[in-house]
């Protein structure tokens, strides 16, 4: 499809970057907003710890499973359209969980937000690329990263505000007026665009990943309460399985892939995949049980945890920030892999509690993680990209942010086995806490040792 661009010359036009990164910046504060809610939200709603961590994980699940599937959907049906339909769904999933009188509705209510995220996330980038150009749009891919930072940032803070000062109901019904002024200006200001041509989607592959992610994480969780030998576990991972296999065999065979296995030919692409991956449960899956030893534990309000756990989301933001100056000629690789390095050394700080812990005993090691966070995460899409065709550059970063949301997702349901254990408060929290400093060391050994540099693998046939 034709679309009028802005010449060169033009000035830069702030309305199209505003409505794309207010859609960015809400579901992704979403992702994490619900954590310093915990406490209160699941004595209101009698919820059990399981549902408890299906808040977390009902939303970043539905994100990670469409977003693959969204992101192709919307390159055929206009970017433009998905985008507005996923704010529109947003906005009254948001109001669903807002109003939900049980644990049940609001768990399905946070399903459909993440539903309605994934179509936002798969097209925001797209959007900016169809509308910006050159210079401009490097400026508009600056922007839309430190929205990203920020919403990380300013996530526990603001859900601690709201829940404190007005109600946990708070933090889905503040999306209303965002999602109505996002929706404006994309309707005034942003053009529609989608890809040439008549490809099919890859409805198999949609499905087929979509059912297994979704019945491993539920098998994962539903272990926790009810054991591993128990059929409500053992099924739906055995759906898993069969699912991935049959996923497996439709992205090899089919004509138009929704993920070209073939990226994953050499090892480097793979140990960026698994570093994304396991990037999420070192750094931030560990949070959702500090907020509950915050808040249950040591009796913080609120606002008060949220400010505890703020040291990593913004030495983040500052590092991801700077980190282009400060470490000039830093490859991905070894940004990736040295910041996988410092999220392992942060967990296993923050896995030093004691009895006589207060919040800040979790400061240093918050502060060595967000180090990490800031080096790896703008690393990720980068290092995709080195090791991808040119042409295969879109479907790169959206595996990596599939791989990430889905990394979250299985480690909440994983290291909830470890917090509800037999150990209570710090002990229980430290057996997480050195769980992610295992992963995340891991992670960056793997993808340090897995990953070749980039003049290298550009010389491999």
């Amino acid at each position: 499809m034709t679309q009028t661009r802005a010449p060169e010359t033009a000035t830069l036009s702030w309305s199209p970057l505003v409505a794309v990164c207010l859609g960015a910046f809400m579901l992704l504060v979403d992702v994490t907003i619900v954590m310093v809610a915990l406490p209160d939200l699941t004595e209101d709603l009698a919820l059990s710890f399981t549902g408890a961590q299906w808040l977390l994980d009902g939303y970043a699940l539905a994100l990670a499973a469409l977003l693959l599937a969204a992101g192709s959907f919307a390159d055929h049906a206009g970017r433009r359209k998905v985008y507005l339909w996923g704010l529109a769904a947003f906005a009254l999933a948001s109001l669903a969980c807002g109003l939900a009188p049980s644990g049940g509705l609001l768990v399905g209510a946070r399903v459909l937000q993440g539903v309605a995220a994934a179509a936002m996330m798969a097209t925001t980038l797209a959007l900016l690329s169809a509308t910006y150009q050159g210079r401009r749009r490097g400026i508009a891919f600056g922007v839309w990263g430190g929205v990203n930072g920020a919403a990380a940032a300013i996530a526990p803070v603001l859900g601690g505000l709201l829940t404190e000062h007005l109600h946990w109901r708070a933090i889905f019904l503040v999306n209303l007026p965002i999602s109505l002024v996002a929706a404006w200006l994309t309707l005034r200001n942003v053009e529609e665009s989608r890809l040439p041509g008549g490809a099919r989607l890859d409805w198999a592959g949609m499905l087929t990943f979509t059912v297994a992610a979704g019945a491993l994480t539920y098998g994962l969780i539903e272990s926790g309460q009810h054991g591993w030998a128990a059929a409500r576990t053992l099924v739906p991972l055995a759906v898993a399985v069969v699912a991935f296999c049959v996923f497996l065999v439709a992205e090899t065979r089919g004509a138009n892939p929704m993920l070209d296995l073939r990226l994953f030919a050499g090892r480097s692409f793979g140990g960026i995949m698994a570093g994304a991956g396991l990037l999420m449960p070192a750094a931030f899956a560990c949070l959702a049980f500090t907020s509950l030893w915050l808040q249950r534990d040591l009796g913080l309000g609120p606002v008060m945890a949220g400010l505890a756990l703020s040291p990593m989301a913004a030495t983040s933001l500052v590092v991801s920030v700077a980190s282009a100056r400060l470490f000039p000629g830093l490859s991905p690789r070894a940004a990736l892999g040295g910041g996988l390095l410092l999220i392992g050394a942060g967990a296993f700080l923050q896995g030093l509690l004691d009895a006589h812990s207060g919040w800040t005993a979790l400061t240093a090691g918050l502060v060595v993680s967000g180090l990490g966070v800031g080096l790896a995460v703008p690393a990720l899409n980068s290092a995709a990209m080195a090791y991808a065709p040119h042409e295969r550059a879109g479907m790169a970063a959206g595996t990596v942010n599939t791989v990430r949301q889905l990394g979250y997702a299985l480690g909440v349901a994983v290291l909830g086995l470890l917090y509800q254990g037999d150990e209570t408060g710090y002990a229980a929290l430290n057996g997480v806490y050195r769980a992610g400093g295992v992963i995340g060391v891991a992670a960056g050994v793997l993808v340090l040792v897995a990953v070749v540099p980039v003049a290298r693998a550009a010389r491999t046939p």
